[in-house]
């Protein structure tokens, strides 16, 4: 078993994916860690759209790339799944729930030796006509959920850089 400490520390951002699927157990443990992030009051009101299918993986990506201003670019850098988190609108704490959901799936997928990055722009890409027919597809009703962000995951396709040293001064103390 894995000190989660140490998980935590070397957990880096990938960028860069081998085209290798991630066996479905393995997103089944991520997906799972997900589920037992704690959210406000208990009230459990995230989802988790998993997308392994290439071409909608494909298309959501160059969704979320268009939105970042960059039309033609994969926001998923070829990342074979991505793991969509949306909370339910009216939920007062749906933002903090659906990035603690995020933290939990990030952190797991570290332990299991995967590479993953947490995507921005969740929100937005699934107000897109695109967008809400991916979400219509999976059964999810739009005008119930709404997107916080994704966590692409993969084979990383070559070294996961080392952590740089943490900033000084960022702890406070009242004794």
């Amino acid at each position: 078993m894995q000190d989660i400490l140490e998980v935590l520390k070397k957990r880096r951002s990938v960028r860069r994916y081998k085209p290798d699927p991630v066996p479905e157990t393995l997103l089944e443990e991520i997906v799972e860690a997900g589920l037992y992030a704690p959210t406000g009051m208990n009230r459990q009101d995230t989802i988790i759209l998993k997308i392994t299918s290439p071409a909608v993986v494909k298309e959501l990506g160059l969704i979320n790339g268009k939105l970042m201003g960059r039309e033609g670019l994969d926001g998923f850098y070829g990342a074979p799944a991505v793991l969509c988190v949306l909370s339910k609108k009216d939920t007062p704490t749906a933002v903090f729930d659906g990035c603690s959901v995020l933290s939990n799936m990030m952190n797991e997928a570290a332990s299991l030796c995967l590479g993953s990055c947490w995507i921005h722009r969740g929100k937005e890409q699934f107000e897109t006509e695109e967008g809400k027919k991916i979400l219509k597809q999976a059964g999810i009703d739009s005008r119930e959920y709404m997107g916080v962000d994704s966590l692409i995951v993969g084979y990383p396709d070559g070294e996961i850089p080392e952590a740089g040293p943490r900033k000084e001064g960022r702890v406070f103390s009242i004794r």
